[in-house]
This record gives C-alpha cells, structure tokens and sequence, in this order.
C-alpha cells in the first residue's frame, strides 16, 4: 500500500509518519518544499528530517497566493502551474492508493491532482478556522481531519466530511524519558538553579525577534537562562548571534524533537510566534507563553487570542515589539511564573490527545471503503 503524504505542516505530518512507518506493507513518500520560503535557500525541515527517516523525499514547487502584494507575490503566482505539472507526474509515476496532506500550498495542487486521477484523499485542517489553501483542497478531498472541537466548519464543506481527530504530536514530546543531545542536557543542567527561557519562531525562525534578542541579550542572561532557536533564512541570523553563545545563552538554528521536549520539561517561559503545532505542544507541556503572532493574515492572531483565553500565557501584537516591551513582558511573567504555571497546565484540556492514531484510522478506512467501491464497479461490468 501506498500512500503519499504531502504539505506544509510538517510537525503533525511527521507524528503521522512515525506511527505509518509501525504497520506493515506501508510505503510512503512524500511530495513537500525543497526550501523553507520562496524567496530563501534555507532547506525546509522536511528534506532534512524524512531521508534520515528511509522516507523518500520527492520536491515539488508550489506558488503561495499570499493576501499582501510584491514582486515575490506575482512570483509566487508564476509557480502554481509548475507545482500542478510536478504533482501530475509524480502521482502517476508513484500511483499512491492515498494521498495524506497536512495543509498549505504545497498540499494543494496534490489533492486536485490526486481527484482528477481518482485517488483519495485526506487533508488535516490544524487551526481552529480553515486556511485558503484547505478551503480550496476541502473541495477535492473525501474526508477533513480537524483539531479541535471549536472548529468552524466553513458553509462550502460538506459537514459528514468532517472529523474530529485533534492535531497530531510527535511521539518525543508525550515521552516522559525523553534523551536529550549531551549540549542540551548539559546547558539545561548547568542553569537549574535560574530561570530557563525558551525563544523561538518555529523552524524558519523570525528575523524580527532575532535583532530583538540580540538588542536585549546582555540584559536578558543578567539572571536568565535562554535558549534560542533562530530558524535558517538568507539573513543568516544564526552566525551573527552564534558569536554571544555562552553558559548563559544556548544558540541554535534548528531544535530537533528529542532536545525540544527536554527543554519544554524545565522551560519556565516559552516566547514564540503563534503556529498552531508550537502552542498545543506547549500546552501539553504546561509551559506558560509569551505570543507574539505573525501580523500577516489572521490565522496566528486567532491562534494567539484562543490560547491566550484559555490561559496559556500572554499576547503581545507584532507591532508594539520592542526591545524594551520585549524584556520588560519577559521579565513580568518570570515573576508570576507559579500562577501562569498553573493556568497553563489547564489549557491541557482543549487538547484532543491520540490524533496521529485517529488519523490513521480515517486512512486504513478510506482505503477500505475505496476498495469495496472498486470491487463493486468491476463486479458491475
């Protein structure tokens, strides 16, 4: 059997593909982002983590319909013939009985694809509203997995597609006997006895907080222990902060899942941006947050004012950041950390635990329910 996944959420894809990667007689490949952006070189997370995996990586381009206008819009606009072409091709030449597309872009031109050449399909909508790119793939898809009960199913989608499954989490994050990198669990180690802050923006980081930590870094690490996750982009933010890396300051461009659940189980405060995968792991960690959304679009503003109410931490808009905000919010929620402790252990209960398991059984079902379809058409001949 094989299925294909595809998109641009990778976290929850991969929490899917490890336990796939458990049943037997399962191939999968996936169709995904050679690079993190449009406009950057940095690899994406996906090339760099599913090979590692023994799961074959094929790259496909897709153009973004992003709700701002430049010159890298209408470039963008350019791709989303070639993606369609490149998902053609590849779903005839790897002739999957499922495709499986966590969202975005990239999932997009493969889902239609995949209706035009009869191979069904499941897509995850990881937000509490769907985005663009599902609205439009929703159309074309058999099933909708969602995450969380307060979804709102949009008027267009057909309401019996529609599951609640929750959003999947990596294995390593539920692990109570998680083992760390020897960097990790040494800095970690090495500052018990101070607060432990965790700064980042998801993979391809935020250069926006970067200039900000680097601005504050001297005052920050006066009494705090931070690790920082800069993410991978053309203004190479890493190698100019890598040079303050010290006992009190860890630095680092990616965080791979082992180390990120050992630093959620002593981190005292997380500051990030606001992707719905960041904030459900941080709540199933109980790890107070400090949410600064993306500006663009509503999708992380939504995601930031939801678990905000619920009690996960604070929100501060992208547009009142400044370096002076930004320590002083740090500095303010460190010492309430008991209370947002607690308040944040609470939003544990809006997480619909056991997706990547749901998931899997939509799959197995679909594929159940396409074969007895087949045989009925053959049996109609």
């Amino acid at each position: 059997m094989k299925i294909v996944v595809t998109g641009s959420h990778f976290t929850p894809a991969q929490a899917v593909i490890e336990k796939l990667q458990k049943l037997p007689d399962i191939e999968i490949v996936y169709f995904g982002r050679k690079y993190a952006r449009d406009d950057d070189k940095a690899l994406s997370a996906e090339s760099k983590v599913l090979p590692k995996l023994g799961i074959k990586f094929i790259p496909i381009i897709a153009g973004k319909f992003n709700r701002f206008f430049s010159i890298q819009t209408i470039i963008s606009l350019l791709k989303t013939p070639i993606g369609f072409i490149q998902s053609f091709y590849y779903l005839l030449k790897v002739q999957p009985d499922l495709i499986l597309s966590f969202g975005g872009f990239t999932g997009m031109p493969v889902v239609i694809c995949g209706w035009f050449l009869s191979v069904p399909s499941i897509i995850h909508e990881q937000g509490l509203k769907m985005g663009l790119a599902n609205s439009v793939s929703s159309l074309f898809a058999d099933k909708v997995a969602v995450s969380f009960d307060e979804f709102k199913t949009p008027a267009f989608v057909n309401p019996k597609k529609i599951e609640v499954t929750g959003n999947p989490i990596r294995s390593e994050i539920l692990d109570s006997e998680i083992k760390p990198s020897k960097e990790i669990k040494s800095f970690v180690d090495s500052n018990k006895n101070r607060d432990l802050v965790l700064v980042t923006a998801g993979n391809q980081g935020s250069h926006k907080i970067n200039l900000i930590v680097e601005d504050v870094l001297s005052k920050l690490t006066a009494g705090i222990a931070v690790i920082h996750q800069t993410g991978d982009s053309k203004y190479d933010d890493y190698s100019n902060l890598s040079k303050f890396h010290s006992k009190d300051y860890f630095v680092t461009k990616w965080i791979d899942a082992n180390d990120f659940s050992y630093i959620l189980n002593h981190a005292d405060l997380a500051v990030t941006r606001t992707g719905i995968n960041t904030l459900i792991e941080l709540a199933v960690k109980e790890v107070p947050a400090l949410m600064i959304p993306i500006p663009v679009g509503r999708e992380q503003i939504d995601n930031a004012k939801f678990f905000a109410k619920l009690g996960l931490g604070e929100e501060l808009k992208d547009d009142d950041l400044t370096p002076e905000i930004f320590l002083k919010k740090i500095t303010e929620m460190l010492r309430k950390k008991k209370g947002l402790k607690e308040e944040a252990g609470n939003v544990k209960k809006v997480v619909v635990m056991g997706a990547e398991e749901r998931i899997i059984q939509m799959v197995l079902l679909t594929l159940n329910e396409r074969s007895i379809l087949d045989i009925k058409a053959d049996n109609a001949k």
